[in-house]
């Protein structure tokens, strides 16, 4: 009896985490899924949606001049590709937010200063609106209004976590290194709804 309630105490505990725990399912309505995009990737190779078929995705918005909170989200997803380096079902995308200056060649040139494997993660730039109504309208990482325009910016350290249907199950702060092990752990959670 000693070993069996332990042992059964821990299966129980493991199995609500892994099983029971669903996480939540985020967006405006729960039908909300992730909008189709075109952006071109650090490689100058076109990227959309398509790309995420049966792909969890982890996705933030940087851009490459940024002097303190970018630098640490980059670290932080460096970690999380680490993870799951070997893992063909997670993949990572960072649009950037500052897509006028952030050409392919600099984003290729950002992900060798920062010594970022690109296999399963693309550093993505486009058009300034089309970013902007993304991040606005389909991740929802900011509340503010705007147009996309010249004078229009958006800065945020939320990393979002997007599961195979292309719905938001979960943001987390990018510069914390505890909400990022949350992270990593919820990934493991999707993985196992599938």
């Amino acid at each position: 009896m000693v070993f069996i309630l332990p042992v059964t105490a821990w299966a129980l505990l493991n199995l609500y985490e892994k099983k029971l725990e669903a996480l939540p399912v985020m967006g405006k309505t729960k039908e909300h899924r992730i909008s189709n995009f075109k952006m071109t990737n650090q490689d100058g190779i076109i990227k959309s949606i398509e790309n995420w078929q049966d792909k969890i995705v982890v996705v933030d918005f940087f851009f490459t001049h940024c002097p303190v909170i970018c630098p640490k989200m980059t670290s932080s997803m460096k970690r999380i590709n680490e993870v799951f380096e070997n893992d063909n079902s997670v993949v990572l995308n960072s649009f950037t937010v500052d897509p006028e200056r952030d050409s392919a060649a600099q984003l290729n040139k950002y992900a060798d200063r920062f010594g970022i494997k690109t296999k399963k993660w693309d550093l993505l730039t486009g058009d300034k609106k089309e970013i902007y109504k993304l991040a606005r309208n389909s991740f929802m990482i900011v509340a503010t209004d705007g147009d996309g325009g010249p004078n229009d910016f958006i800065h945020s350290e939320r990393l979002a976590l997007i599961d195979k249907q292309k719905r938001i199950r979960g943001y987390y702060d990018g510069t914390s290194d505890k909400e990022v092990s949350h992270l990593i752990n919820d990934i493991k959670k999707l993985k196992n709804e599938e």
